[in-house]
């Protein structure tokens, strides 16, 4: 093994930089993985890639870039309890301190703990190099159905996608509205696929996106977003509205609609970030019994 990789940094001026490193050495806990996979997350653009946004221990650190890596296990360090040399495994964007509530509930994303939250490629060297140290704690088992590409998805967007849909539970009774046909859209498409949802429905500003969802057969219905999106859902569903909706696209109209599309005792769960919404309490939420989730 050589003593020395490349690995891709962020300036924060929309180009990347390529820089000789050396490679790491797996200490107590921690193992070393031959990088075979890392996707690009669109928080990497938008907070890193065009202008680093981020401030304080949330901020990208200047380390190698990329959160959603997946790999094989070149080197287990001493004290690994489960993983050993050449499992396949993701990694989990999010390492956390182990020990504050959030993390001991299961929640690292959450973790409060200002000194050992780390994510990977923001505060800690992330996938985008030969190999990427990571601690034990973080790994999770790559089955050998998926490819690398298809863990590394599942790292973060495809992650985030089936948490927020466990918190807002989808069923054979289901209808669904994707509010955003992007990369995590998409992933919500097939994920509710999976979990049997009746009818999914997707609405995006993109003629191509819209094209795509059809394409991959990820939604029944998809269409152009327009004055008339919240008159076209309850048309596909009996004049009710969906069951449940999601937004993955942070426009305030289309997280309206969101709300607006779905019918009484429905929930709502929101994936998108940044942006903002409006709406009126009363007639949106409160007197329809209405639960809006985030995630």
């Amino acid at each position: 093994m050589s003593k020395h990789m490349q690995g891709a940094y962020l300036p924060g001026n929309s180009t990347v930089e390529l820089r000789e490193v050396a490679v790491p050495e797996p200490g107590h806990g921690e193992v070393l993985l031959r990088m075979k996979a890392s996707t690009i997350c669109g928080s990497d653009i938008r907070c890193i890639y065009h202008e680093h946004l981020g401030k304080g221990p949330e901020g990208y650190q200047g380390v190698i870039a990329g959160h959603e890596p997946c790999g094989r296990i070149a080197a287990a360090g001493p004290g690994c309890r489960r993983f050993r040399e050449g499992e396949r495994v993701i990694v989990y964007h999010i390492s956390g301190c182990g020990v504050c509530n959030d993390c001991r509930r299961g929640y690292m994303i959450s973790c409060t703990s200002e000194k050992y939250r780390r994510a990977y490629g923001w505060q800690r060297d992330g996938g985008m190099a030969d190999y990427l140290l990571a601690e034990e704690k973080d790994l999770v088992a790559l089955p050998d159905e998926l490819t690398y590409a298809d863990g590394a998805q599942v790292a973060c967007g495809f992650g985030t996608v089936y948490e927020g849909l466990r918190k807002i539970g989808i069923s054979g009774d289901d209808a669904v509205l994707i509010t955003g046909l992007g990369p995590v859209g998409l992933a919500t498409g097939a994920l509710c696929r999976k979990l049997g949802a009746q009818t999914v429905i997707g609405i995006d500003v993109a003629p191509e996106r819209v094209d795509l969802a059809k394409r991959l057969g990820l939604c029944d219905a998809a269409f152009l977003f327009g004055s008339d999106s919240l008159a076209r859902v309850r048309d596909l569903t009996g004049g009710r509205g969906v069951e449940r909706a999601v937004d993955c696209s942070a426009n305030d109209a289309a997280r309206a609609l969101a709300i607006r599309a779905t019918r009484k005792w429905g929930r709502i769960v929101f994936l998108g970030e940044g942006g903002r919404v409006e709406f009126n309490p009363s007639p949106d939420i409160i007197h329809d019994q209405k639960t809006i989730f985030g995630s």
